[in-house]
């Protein structure tokens, strides 16, 4: 949550909508103009990846050797390689794409809440109440 508030403070980007899951990420945001797509969400993949490998090699060696690839550019990798972005032409799509993601910690394979609210790695609080703990949103219908 720190990366994605340090890219919204730069002005790289406005997140709208993001969850983060104990294995992946949900994130709806806008690349904000002369910022390329592939430069920011490759540095925010960086920056996250460290971050996460930092943590795991103190706090849970057995799962940081998990993540072991000896690909010929790295010996570990966090993140798929093919993360799935794509873009949201309109308003009922991003509104669609919006309350999946919100529902995602309801989903019978995690369980981790009763309602989408009531996770606290979610944004879907703020729509729901205005609650924004990491201070990173703004609001789909603002961009």
């Amino acid at each position: 949550m720190d990366a994605l508030r340090f890219r919204a403070k730069q002005g790289q980007v406005k997140v709208c909508a993001s969850v983060l899951m104990p294995n992946h990420i949900h994130l709806i945001w806008r690349i904000s103009k002369g910022q390329k797509r592939e430069v920011v969400q490759r540095d925010f993949l960086k920056f996250t990846a460290r971050a996460i490998l930092e943590y795991l090699n103190k706090a849970n060696p057995a799962l940081y050797a998990k993540l072991q690839v000896h690909a010929a550019d790295r010996a570990l990798q966090v993140w798929k390689r093919d993360s799935m972005s794509i873009d949201l032409y309109s308003g009922k799509f991003l509104k669609q794409k919006t309350d999946y993601i919100h529902a995602n910690p309801c989903q019978p394979k995690w369980n981790l809440v009763a309602h989408p609210v009531d996770y606290y790695y979610s944004s879907a609080a703020y729509y729901e109440n205005g609650s924004d703990p990491f201070q990173l949103l703004t609001h789909f219908s603002d961009i």
